[in-house]
């Protein structure tokens, strides 16, 4: 199933703008009145020559501190590489004037895996004149070093180590800082899911990365330690939680319904590989001490 990323980083950003404007632009934190905040509709645009649709999801209104007149702060997401961005920045701005007819603050963050140096400025120019300059905020996020962020008290650092530079022998502990942090914040469930969500949507690991992060768990302080199982062990519980709640919107009556099973099954197997104790998995999956244990055996 391809990735919804629009979707992905507007939920991330409306939850915690502030904190991702303080993190990366804190200049422009610091100018921004925050108690006159609020995020409008998305907005569609066509490309008239091209034929495309485009989107802007993530769009605010607020004022500058010491300002009475409103600006309006855009923020476009870019998962994947594309010629001639900048221009579709501008386009946007030129739209949004057009519509709203004040300040705008362009921001592009750029989440690919890919390390290149993206133009932030779209330029009109005659050899007997300068028609336009157009220039835009940029955060390029596999430029930035993970390790930088991990000492923060920021959710949003937290959910972005997953998008950051880091090296393929690295992952494991990238995801265990993350852990780590999710634990420091004392964050509460809804929040939590959506920050785990989005993290491990970008940085899954594999059966053996998981063993290894349990092992690694298990050799910490012990209060750390089993704080952090019990952040993995209740992201586990949710996500069942959630699927027997679709299953109920959709008509499935609970133990007839095979697939739903099948569901369950696959949830223990999966926290039977991280070393989830059967107890704990039989308390989360509903399924017996019996059946758990006949997992482990396949």
């Amino acid at each position: 199933m391809a990735i919804d990323h629009d979707r992905l980083f507007k939920e991330l950003l409306t939850h915690y703008f502030e904190e991702f404007m303080k993190l990366f632009f804190p200049e422009v934190h610091q100018s921004i009145d925050f108690n006159d905040f609020h995020f409008l509709s998305e907005e569609l645009f066509t490309d008239i020559v091209e034929g495309e649709k485009y989107r802007v999801d993530v769009l605010a209104e607020t004022k500058l501190k010491g300002e009475d007149a409103f600006i309006i702060v855009h923020v476009e997401p870019q998962s994947y590489e594309q010629r001639y961005f900048q221009e579709r920045m501008f386009i946007y701005f030129s739209r949004l004037y057009e519509t709203h007819r004040c300040k705008i603050l362009p921001i592009a963050i750029f989440s690919y895996d890919k390390i290149r140096d993206e133009p932030d400025t779209f330029e009109i120019h005659f050899p007997f004149a300068d028609i336009l300059s157009f220039h835009f905020l940029k955060l390029e996020l596999k430029k930035q070093n993970w390790r930088s962020f991990i000492r923060t008290e920021n959710p949003v650092a937290a959910a972005l180590l997953s998008k950051m530079g880091y090296t393929e022998d690295e992952r494991v502990e990238v995801k265990k800082e993350f852990l780590r942090m999710i634990v420091r914040m004392n964050i509460d469930a809804a929040r939590q899911t959506l920050l785990t969500r989005f993290f491990e949507t970008y940085l899954p690991l594999s059966v053996k990365e998981e063993n290894q992060l349990i092992e690694e768990v298990e050799q910490m302080d012990k209060k750390e330690g089993e704080q952090i199982m019990e952040v993995m062990v209740s992201y586990e519980r949710r996500g069942l939680e959630k699927g027997k709640e679709q299953g109920r919107e959709q008509g499935i009556i609970q133990g007839k319904d095979q697939g739903k099973r099948e569901e369950k099954r696959n949830i223990a197997i999966n926290m039977l590989q991280k070393g989830i104790e059967t107890n704990v998995i039989v308390d989360v999956t509903g399924l017996t001490l019996e059946e758990v244990k006949s997992l482990g055996q396949d």
